[in-house]
């Protein structure tokens, strides 16, 4: 199968106008052709320097903005954040993913920084950062130190972009990732659902990640989980609009995973309140990858219990093995 970077918005759109039926046996066709059908990545996210973040992201509840009884802490000591990466590994976790609430790292946090990404990577996790803006200096020394993937979420359409952040924008964003695929650093990117925007912003979220120059090696879907004393937690709580419809968020994951054959496809923030249906209808459409845990950042995240549990009822295995996005890499390049 040819991988494209030219698709359209209206090629997009029709797939998201496919019967539904049609449209998830054509995901999980594609799915099938590129990786296992019946493994599951498991990645651990902890937040390793939480709130006082100067951005004004409507969704997040780590915003100075927001209201929602976040307290600002310093960056975790590289000792703590080992023993976590260490109990992740032996929860099932392949992938060790950490986030600080920054709009950019400052240079003084990078020695930690990085002796944190050597310590992981020598647990033989594969690492995942997401700190905000990057410089180019910060990119080449996180891949010096080995960091796998960098994460930096789009969130959503270019046109809706501005509705839910001021502080930046959508170009910032890519300016990273495009820093971050230069300095040979696999990419992370994704966006929220469930903001109030409409379909076609969503046709415009799967638009610009299909049309980078590479698409990202993974690809995290959040349904949006609506804070109190956040912008849009405030705003959408107690609406109709407070949760995406089920089965429109399976047809996002379907077109992302039509459109991007070779990421990994994450279910990520508001799986919690997802049936294991709806969960599983998304496996089938193509997600081949979930935060597992207690807690996402600063939001509710369903256990480890519960995901083993679910595994065992759909016949699901956890992901082992060589690490997908070396294979992403060998499949592309060929």
């Amino acid at each position: 199968m040819t991988i494209r970077t030219d698709w359209t918005r209206p090629e997009i759109a029709a797939l998201f106008v496919l019967p539904f039926t049609e449209l998830v046996f054509r995901a999980a066709e594609v799915h099938r052709a590129h990786h296992a059908a019946d493994e599951i990545q498991l990645c651990t996210l902890l937040s390793i320097k939480t709130g006082g973040c100067p951005e004004d992201c409507g969704y997040c509840a780590q915003s100075v903005k927001a209201d929602a009884g976040v307290e600002a802490t310093k960056l975790m000591d590289v000792r703590s954040v080992l023993q976590a990466a260490a109990q992740a590994k032996d929860h099932g976790s392949q992938r060790f993913c950490m986030g600080a609430a920054w709009r950019n790292p400052k240079d003084r946090d990078m020695p930690a920084l990085l002796e944190i990404v050597k310590g992981v990577r020598a647990m033989g996790l594969e690492t995942c950062m997401t700190l905000g803006m990057l410089s180019p200096r910060q990119a080449d020394q996180l891949a010096e130190a080995g960091l796998d993937y960098y994460n930096h979420n789009i969130d959503s359409s270019p046109e809706y972009y501005e509705r839910a952040i001021t502080t930046r924008m959508m170009q910032d964003r890519l300016d990273t990732l495009g820093e971050v695929r230069r300095a040979g650093i696999a990419v992370c990117s994704g966006g929220i659902v469930g903001m109030g925007e409409t379909r076609e912003d969503r046709v415009g979220f799967i638009h610009t990640l299909a049309t980078l120059p590479r698409h990202p090696e993974s690809v995290p879907v959040n349904a949006l989980v609506p804070i109190r004393g956040t912008v849009l937690g405030d705003m959408l709580a107690d609406t109709p609009l407070a949760k995406i419809d089920d089965i429109e968020f399976v047809r996002t994951v379907a077109v992302a995973r039509i459109t991007m054959p070779l990421s990994m496809v994450r279910l990520s923030a508001g799986r919690e309140s997802m049936s294991e249906a709806t969960q599983a209808l998304c496996f089938l459409a193509g997600a081949n990858s979930i935060f597992t845990g207690d807690k996402l950042l600063t939001a509710p995240n369903a256990g480890d219990d519960a995901d083993g549990a679910m595994f065992a009822r759909l016949g699901l295995t956890a992901m082992q093995g060589e690490e997908p996005m070396r294979a992403w890499a060998v499949e592309a390049a060929e």
